[in-house]
């Protein structure tokens, strides 16, 4: 097992505790004879010492956790041009509107739609995508702690792609699921160990995709794990098996380009509910945002939030090439709470919007915060407002908007639990 983030600016708080000492008579133990006056205290029998009165225990408090998911990271050319600097890649400068976000969240998860380069190979874009490995190094230098691999792409540069994927997030110590290098590693979910109140609470997070563009799976089914409902559901109950507190789900599904889920996404969640054993299922695929909805069933039948889709959160994509909402994405702020000796469970979900500035650079920014900055980048007040409105009425108004950075609870890193390959 790994700690991650070795680079996350986290932020803490100081406890100061003042104590004060008085001083009061003793009340000799029974027994203990007790000196008479003019009998000097030397010629007493010496007192055993006392032991304070025993504190009373701490009542235990309830574990809280936030949790942080968004779209997809897809690293087409002019997003690498942007990256590209005299000492090569560096992504940081792109990622950097959304630090708070991530810093603050005891759990991140990315979704990495694109393989890595493998060695040998020089990175490439759309449609048959290589991204270069210093894009997993700068995401896991910003906080995501792991990036679900399951996505329609997977398969683009075969198996080798899957393994220099894994094997970059492996080197940045960030959990991965979706994709896998062995049959072994195909059934080990990705489990994520948060130490909180003097226990620990324990998320696992799977991931499938809906197909491969036509492609195979490389090496057989094991390699990249597509959506079956079924399947999904008996790894989730194996996960819980191997004491994970929390279930989720990550689904590559729908239909590119268009806001309404497909019934495919809906019948799919909504098998997921139905099981009680997966508590949040986060959408990606469709480009553009997609609606966050509470489904019944879930864990407990308290139901189950679900996002069908969190649009991008990195890409080239715009009115240029595709559609206006594919250059507005949605992060995911997700409330967990686990009480003494009780399960853990989901019992809120918002959303943020954010977006890519191409003519600055593919720089990413928290939508509302470049509203109110506009003069740090090159979009006018005007395209801002037009993309927070696509935001808004995509996502619905099931779950609120999240306008500001979260708090966050205060704890280390979680501990990524290496997936057995």
């Amino acid at each position: 097992m790994v700690n991650v983030r070795p680079l996350r600016f986290l932020a803490s708080a100081a406890v100061t505790c003042a104590l004060a000492a008085t001083s009061a008579g003793c009340t000799p133990a029974p027994g203990v004879p007790v000196p008479t006056s003019g009998t000097p205290a030397s010629s007493s029998p010496a007192a055993p010492p006392t032991s304070a009165a025993p504190s009373p225990s701490p009542t235990p408090q309830d574990v809280e956790l936030m949790l942080l998911a968004a779209g997809d990271v897809l690293t087409h050319e002019p997003v690498n041009d942007s990256a590209t600097g005299p000492d090569g890649f560096d992504y940081t400068p792109l990622l950097a509107g959304i630090d708070p976000w991530v810093a603050r969240a005891d759990l991140a998860l990315c979704h990495l739609e694109v393989p890595v380069a493998p060695p040998g190979t020089q990175p490439a874009g759309y449609p048959v995508f290589r991204a270069p490995q210093e894009i997993v190094r700068d995401l896991g230098e910003q906080g995501w702690d792991g990036c679900s691999t399951a996505s329609n792409h997977a398969a683009d540069s075969g198996y080798d792609g899957i393994a220099a994927t894994l094997g970059a997030l492996d080197r940045a110590g960030m959990g991965h699921a979706g994709t896998a290098r062995n049959k072994r590693e195909s059934r080990s979910p990705q489990l994520y160990e948060l130490r909180r109140e003097g226990r620990t609470a324990t998320v696992a997070h799977l991931s499938a995709a809906y197909g491969l563009n036509g492609l195979e799976p490389p090496h057989g089914s094991w390699s990249v794990d597509l959506i079956d409902a079924g399947r999904i559901v008996e790894q989730a109950r194996a996960a819980r098996a191997a004491g994970a507190d929390l279930v989720v789900v990550s689904l590559h599904d729908g239909t590119e380009y268009v806001t309404e889920p497909t019934d495919h996404q809906k019948e799919t969640a909504k098998a997921l509910a139905r099981s009680r054993q997966v508590d949040l299922v986060i959408g990606h695929h469709a480009h553009v945002p997609q609606p966050l909805e509470h489904l019944r069933g879930g864990p407990g039948g308290d139901g189950m939030w679900v996002a069908y889709g969190l649009g991008n959160l990195l890409s080239n994509q715009g009115t240029q090439c595709c559609v206006a909402a594919s250059a507005v994405g949605l992060l995911l702020v997700a409330d967990v709470v686990q009480p003494p000796g009780g399960p853990a469970r989901v019992t809120d979900a918002r959303w943020a919007a954010t977006t890519v500035d191409r003519a600055a650079g593919h720089r990413l920014h928290w939508t509302r915060d470049a509203l109110a900055h506009p003069e740090r980048g090159q979009l006018g007040t005007g395209e801002l407002t037009d993309r927070l409105r696509i935001a808004q009425d995509a996502a619905g108004d099931v779950a609120d908007e999240q306008r500001r950075p979260p708090r966050g609870h205060a704890g280390k890193p979680p501990v990524v639990v290496r997936r057995t390959g």
